[in-house]
């Protein structure tokens, strides 16, 4: 089930059942129980999440501006694979859930160990954020 839910991640799009193989080796399974803090705003961003059971809203805490709820197969944190910025949201289980979590230690030994396959995920990571940026740039020229 979990190379399952990883195949769905754009970030591990088109990867071979041996490349996916090998990032299951590096994952962490991580669970929260509801109202259950995954991180916090201003926390160090240590890497991405995805969503295998439950659901997770990302908000803003000081407004309560709720960005997403996110349920089984969504990602979120996926941009801390690239910085170390401080996290921009808080993110908590909004129902007993589990998460995959892959870090960016993680993605470091991958391309260490397996130059071909972090430049597949580097290519999907970039892939993704740009449409993630596109897709803001239209919500923010939308006539109000």
């Amino acid at each position: 089930p979990i190379q399952e839910v990883l195949s769905q991640v754009p970030i591990f799009e088109k990867l071979t059942n041996k490349e996916l193989i090998q990032i299951i080796r590096l994952i962490h399974i991580r669970e929260y129980k509801t109202n259950e803090p995954i991180f916090k705003k201003l926390s160090p961003a240590e890497g991405m999440y995805i969503v295998s059971e439950g659901s997770v809203e990302i908000f803003e805490p000081e407004s309560n501006i709720v960005f997403a709820n996110l349920s089984s197969g969504d990602f979120f944190g996926e941009l801390a694979l690239l910085d170390e910025e401080p996290r921009s949201a808080t993110a908590k289980a909004t129902k007993p859930s589990k998460l995959i979590g892959f870090f960016r230690t993680d993605l470091l030994v991958l391309i260490k160990r397996y130059p071909d396959l972090g430049n597949k995920i580097l290519l999907n990571l970039s892939r993704v954020l740009g449409e993630r940026l596109r897709q803001t740039n239209l919500e923010l020229i939308k006539p109000k």
